[in-house]
């Protein structure tokens, strides 16, 4: 029993002392597997280029690796940009912008050269003199090529500056000539006040001006006279056109005013030369577009096409190609716009040489502008097969006609011709009858000494003051017309010394002259 007894306690203290040794090797094991773990994991998430255990060892070598990294990428950017800028400015020199571009390559491979990590200090002491040769290299070409870049940058900048501002003044331009399109083509109120007021005095006394037009002069178609074709519904210019040639004429008895206007301005236009009739004997013929029953749909393409509803036409400002229909028994005629002024005796132009020609026209073409290419299609094989591009254009305002040549050529059977071929719009611009006449006195137009006819005044600030001193004829032609409040001030007076105002009607309607 006494064995039995004295055998426990040595059985409990050997089972105590083996569970403090498995304890002990427990502990033993986890610590080094935190140990392990700890070790393993930091060396992953290091984000140095270079390795822990170099710069562990030798830490300036890695401050002199990212310095130089560091200088190498922001060079390679500083040669990239300037690269960027000389393909942009489209410099003269393709030398600079070939070096950045080769510079920027270099730098480029240079910092993937430094990526990579490096161990040892031989290895890198060649890297790092390269870097540096390449940075010095770099800030010498961007110093000497900065001030050039600079400039080139600030000749850009104003290039496109200047682009704006011609494209903000060609807006201008396009703006400037519609309103000045209107303020030409529409009717001020002094003028529409002196037409009705005429038109009121013609309701209110029909009698005398019955009796004035019933009985025209017999000498109206005398060959032997000068005689002028004016079409217009503008009294006051027309007055002023016929006022200027006779006070400048040295006989003006001879001279004889064929005024032809729309219906409805003619009684207007009868009581202005009722009552103050041409002096020094000239005489005024004053008839409608309706007196000429030759002009019918039937023979005119244009009055077709207007019957038609055509807007962009006019029979009045087309009656210039019926001269010899209309005035069947004269041999020349003088064509004149109802914007011009007579400066000169202008009886020369009825003894003038026409050398067989219909149309005696001064010509407005200098070096490559103003020629047939500016006024006619020449893509349309039409206009391509009969004119030349190259031929010079003239002008209407004043215009000799040889009414026998015309006859003989038949330039009237010629427009009648162009005419139906450009009503689809197709060869020139309807509402140009300058284009209609280029075309209908192709090759028949005799050219003009320039001091009978002087154009510009209209639209032109800068005409010379000789010239207008020299012309037999100014002509306000353009929007500018000498009655609008837009007219060119420094020509006006041109225009308004002619003006009769002595009738009445005229300070009724409080014209601004």
């Amino acid at each position: 029993m006494a064995g039995v007894r004295s055998a426990r306690p040595a059985t409990g203290f050997r089972a105590f002392f083996s569970y403090k040794v498995l304890a002990s090797a427990v502990f033993t094991l986890l610590s080094l597997a935190a140990v392990s773990a700890l070790l393993s994991f930091y060396p992953s998430h290091s984000t140095d280029v270079v390795p822990r255990r170099s710069f562990l060892a030798s830490d300036p070598l890695r401050a002199r690796l990212h310095l130089i990294y560091r200088q190498a990428a922001d060079h390679s950017a500083v040669a990239t940009a300037y690269a960027a800028y000389a393909r942009r400015l489209k410099l003269d020199s393709s030398r600079q912008l070939h070096v950045f571009e080769g510079l920027s390559a270099a730098f480029s491979d240079l910092s993937a050269r430094l990526a990579v990590p490096i161990d040892d200090e031989d290895a890198f002491r060649p890297l790092e003199k390269e870097a540096k040769d390449r940075v010095k290299l770099a800030r010498q070409l961007v110093g000497e090529s900065k001030e050039a870049f600079d400039t080139q940058l600030k000749i850009q900048k104003l290039s496109d500056t200047v682009f704006a501002a011609r494209e903000q003044l060609h807006r201008s331009k396009k703006l400037g000539t519609l309103a000045g399109s209107i303020a030409a083509g529409s009717t001020p109120k002094s003028l529409h006040c002196l037409a009705m007021r005429l038109m009121e005095e013609r309701i209110a006394h029909p009698e005398p001006y019955r009796r004035a037009t019933a009985a025209p002069p017999s000498d109206l178609a005398d060959p032997d006279l000068y005689h002028y074709a004016i079409f217009s519904d503008n009294v006051i210019a027309v007055s002023v056109a016929v006022n200027s040639a006779i006070k400048n004429a040295v006989e003006p008895w001879k001279h004889v005013f064929h005024v032809v206007t729309d219906p409805m301005y003619l009684p207007a236009m009868q009581v202005w030369f009722v009552r103050r009739p041409p002096a020094g004997g000239a005489k005024v013929e004053v008839r409608s577009v309706s007196d000429f029953g030759f002009l019918n749909a039937s023979y005119s393409p244009v009055v077709r096409l207007v019957e038609g509803g055509r807007g962009d036409l006019s029979v009045l400002n087309h009656l210039r190609f019926y001269l010899p229909e209309m005035f069947p028994k004269l041999r020349r005629i003088v064509l004149f716009e109802d914007d011009v002024v007579v400066q000169k005796d202008l009886a020369q132009l009825w003894s003038l040489d026409m050398d067989g020609k219909v149309n005696g026209a001064v010509e407005t073409c200098f070096g490559g502008f103003r020629r047939y290419s500016r006024y006619l299609n020449f893509s349309n094989h039409a206009v391509r097969d009969r004119f030349s591009p190259r031929a010079c254009a003239w002008a209407y305002g004043v215009n000799v006609f040889d009414l026998g040549a015309w006859r003989r050529e038949g330039c009237t059977h010629q427009f009648h011709h162009y005419q139906r071929l450009n009503e689809d719009a197709t060869l020139w611009n309807p509402a140009s009858v300058l284009s209609a006449g280029l075309v209908t006195f192709y090759t028949t137009t005799k050219p003009l000494d320039k001091n009978w006819h002087v154009m510009g005044l209209g639209y032109n600030p800068s005409v010379s003051v000789d010239e207008i001193k020299n012309a037999a004829v100014v002509h306000f032609d353009g929007n500018m017309k000498p009655w609008l409040d837009v007219a060119l001030n420094q020509y006006k007076h041109l225009w308004t010394k002619y003006v009769d105002t002595e009738m009445d009607f005229l300070q009724l309607c409080n014209f601004g002259l």
